[in-house]
């Protein structure tokens, strides 16, 4: 084997950025130190083309979520869930990893089994306050176990348990405000980011869309919009009625998606989210005051669980989707414009809540297993 291949990875996590972002951090960790990283996941997801955008060579297992009823669908999946095992068997034994490193969730699963089964050391990550069913499940013979929050501590049957807080990329540490907004073309004024994710979310889409005049014309507020690629096409139809200009106006930047999620963060006052674990991570690394409307669907209420984190902790407000509308939106903004004072204590709380150093520590944990 070649010196600089002297220890080989897989990694594994996809689905959700939330899984995958944390996962990517930690590939290119060990990466940069010699080590040949496989990445472990479903061609059908996002975790595919990030990986063939860093140079990972892709290991594909066709799995999806788990059916929640007992039916065929049930078995189907279980069968399919099989036989992803016994593929992830033939890559253990292919290409003889040293350890793999696992982000939890059903893309993670069938690689976990087959490190059980094979008696490959395996180190997971579980971002969320809740921790997942894979995680709960399965952490019990990883080698190491790392965490974003103290609480989720409870839910897992490991002794070696570090609070590490969620990988994030090394660009939160190194751009600033005022270049995050050079890079976006804007300007160096007080800067709210909407965003739901990557598929956009239709509420906080619908409540912004009604106010979005009024808070840029009225308080000369710059607005980074990311609308997700579904609903782009209704959001600009919205725009078109309420504010006909709202294409010339440079204070609002409208996507569907932004690549650059760094510098829009980093560019940001004040953000609009879902609170799914990793945006959280990456507000607090951005030192921004947030508004945090929880996914009422997600898996084992999660979001709503982080979400109370940051409001406990006094960095963030929350509303629920269903209390988000129009005038209850621009009230919460008006909180924080009027008021500096309490829109500066919620950066500060966040500020005192990011973590920069969970992948370096999860690094360590996977070096001293092999």
């Amino acid at each position: 084997m070649p010196e600089a291949y002297k220890r080989i990875y897989f990694v594994t996590g996809g689905g959700t950025g939330g899984h995958i972002y944390p996962a990517m951090a930690v590939a290119d960790a060990l990466s940069s130190k010699g080590a040949k990283v496989y990445y472990v996941g479903n061609k059908r997801n996002m975790e595919l083309y990030l990986a063939q955008q860093k140079g990972y060579k892709f290991l594909h297992v066709g799995v999806s979520g788990m059916p929640r009823k007992l039916n065929l669908k049930l078995l189907y999946w279980g069968i399919r869930l099989l036989r992803a095992v016994m593929y992830s068997i033939k890559y253990i034994k292919k290409y003889k990893p040293n350890a793999v490193f696992a982000t939890g969730g059903y893309v993670s699963a069938p690689m976990l089994f087959a490190c059980i089964i094979t008696k490959t050391p395996y180190v997971m990550h579980d971002c969320d306050a809740m921790p997942g069913l894979v995680t709960r499940r399965l952490s019990k013979r990883a080698k190491c176990v790392s965490l974003a929050f103290d609480r989720a501590k409870r839910y897992i049957p490991n002794k070696n348990i570090i609070i590490a807080g969620n990988p994030i990329r090394d660009g939160f540490q190194v751009i600033n405000k005022t270049d995050a907004r050079s890079n976006l073309g804007l300007n160096n004024k007080l800067t709210l980011a909407v965003m739901g994710g990557s598929q956009g979310a239709r509420t906080i889409n619908n409540a912004m869309s009604e106010i979005l005049r009024e808070i840029v014309q009225e308080y000369d507020v710059q607005v980074i919009f990311q609308t997700g690629k579904r609903n782009y096409d209704e959001v600009v139809d919205k725009l078109k009625y309420i504010y006909p200009a709202w294409e010339q106006d440079k204070r609002i930047l409208l996507k569907p998606y932004f690549d650059d999620m760094i510098s829009v963060l980093k560019a940001s006052d004040i953000v609009i989210s879902r609170a799914g674990s990793l945006s959280i991570s990456e507000i607090c690394a951005s030192g921004c005051a947030s508004i945090l409307v929880p996914y009422p669907y997600a898996a084992a209420n999660h979001q709503r669980i982080n979400a109370k984190y940051m409001l406990d902790n006094g960095a963030s407000i929350y509303i629920e989707d269903r209390d988000l509308e129009p005038n209850n939106l621009r009230d919460i903004l008006l909180l924080m414009i009027k008021n500096p004072i309490k829109m500066n204590y919620l950066k500060q709380n966040a500020d005192y809540l990011a973590k920069y150093d969970a992948t370096e520590k999860i690094v360590e944990c996977l070096e001293k297993i092999v």
